[in-house]
């Protein structure tokens, strides 16, 4: 395959992935939105987490919640777990990486929180260990992954929800959780605005 299919294959495979992802996850991805506004209206935080090119994504949300998105509204409170490198260093020095992430649920989150995770495999330890912790401390869960959700699926209880992007590559799971970021971000900026 030459370059300008390469390209051309990226666009088509996007385009498909999006219509799938629109008829699998519409409702989960209202269902995320709503539970964001419950949180909102409890005067709860959202902690969020991810590793690598989802940490990108963890950062991305907590900075548009706290700075803004499109629209001038209220900043909404938010904590990126994977920005404080000297917690995750010390924690990973002193325990385990797996401990990165569920050390700050337990220290930060509180009842009407929410932890969102970002992971295209559902399967990394430190996300999975958050998961665990949150659970312990009565805290909602947002599971955004792809594949079939990995182990971090099973974790989730009937008022969590799960985003599960409906195929195997990470770039397309990745550009998926963006389109997922902005939808939420821009659906909050319109309640903030008008509290429809």
């Amino acid at each position: 395959m030459d370059k300008l299919e390469i390209i051309k294959s990226n666009f088509y495979q996007n385009r498909d992935v999006i219509e799938k992802t629109v008829n699998t996850n519409i409702e989960d991805i209202n269902y995320a939105t709503d539970m964001l506004i419950n949180m909102i209206e409890s005067n709860g935080k959202l902690l969020v987490c991810g590793n690598g090119g989802s940490s990108g994504d963890a950062q991305h949300i907590s900075s548009e919640f706290i700075n803004r998105f499109e629209k001038e509204r209220t900043e909404m409170p938010a904590i990126s777990l994977n920005s404080d490198t000297a917690t995750l260093t010390s924690i990973a020095n002193d325990y385990d990486y797996k401990y990165i992430f569920s050390k700050q649920v337990k220290a930060l989150g509180q009842p009407n929180d929410i932890l969102m995770t970002f992971t295209t495999s559902g399967n990394s330890n430190n996300i999975n260990e958050a998961i665990i912790a949150a659970k312990e401390r009565n805290i909602k869960i947002i599971l955004i992954s792809g594949k079939d959700g990995g182990k971090a699926a099973t974790l989730l209880g009937e008022q969590d929800c799960k985003v599960i992007i409906p195929h195997d590559r990470t770039s397309r799971i990745q550009e998926m959780h963006l389109i997922i970021i902005h939808s939420i971000c821009e659906c909050l900026d319109e309640y903030m605005t008008s509290k429809f």
